[in-house]
């Protein structure tokens, strides 16, 4: 089913406020992962990295903070910027901090979440972590809820 929208249309800024455009990640599966700093899913930053670190050749990780979920993304660009640095050493994007639901939702979750939009499936973010994974062509493979670890074979089989 073609989908109505391309997500290589669509752009976010990153935590230091530069725009990203998600074309620069054609020929890339992408991680997109809403992340928050104080929360039960936080040590998952490290997960992240490994998978990022494991796979980078063929995976953008895109950690896309939120304060939608118990309020657990308080901080500033530049707190969430340190956080993520300092405790688990953070090399894959980070972008400003977004609304993944609701009135203000960001046009990447409208995408993401809606299957008008990316063809394939509709689906709510539940909680911080939550992830969706996009193959190299910008279509949506798959999500997972918080639960599923980011070196789960759930996501590592698509990146083999």
């Amino acid at each position: 089913m073609q989908s109505n929208s391309n997500l290589y249309q669509l752009k976010i800024n990153s935590i230091q406020g530069k725009p990203i455009g998600f074309k620069d990640f054609q020929g890339k599966n992408i991680l997109f992962v809403n992340v928050a700093s104080k929360c039960g899913f936080t040590p998952q930053y490290k997960g992240l990295q490994e998978l990022y670190d494991q796979y980078q050749e063929k995976l953008m990780i895109i950690g896309v903070p939120c304060n939608q979920f118990g309020k657990q993304e308080p901080g500033s660009s530049k707190d969430i910027e340190q956080f993520c640095e300092i405790n688990f050493g953070v090399t894959f994007l980070i972008t400003e901090k977004v609304d993944v639901k609701g009135a203000h939702q960001h046009p990447l979750y409208s995408w993401l979440t809606k299957k008008s939009e990316n063809g394939k499936k509709n689906s709510s973010v539940k909680w911080n972590f939550q992830k969706y994974l996009v193959n190299e062509n910008g279509e949506l493979i798959d999500y997972y809820y918080s639960l599923t670890k980011p070196m789960s074979s759930k996501i590592t089989k698509h990146l083999k």
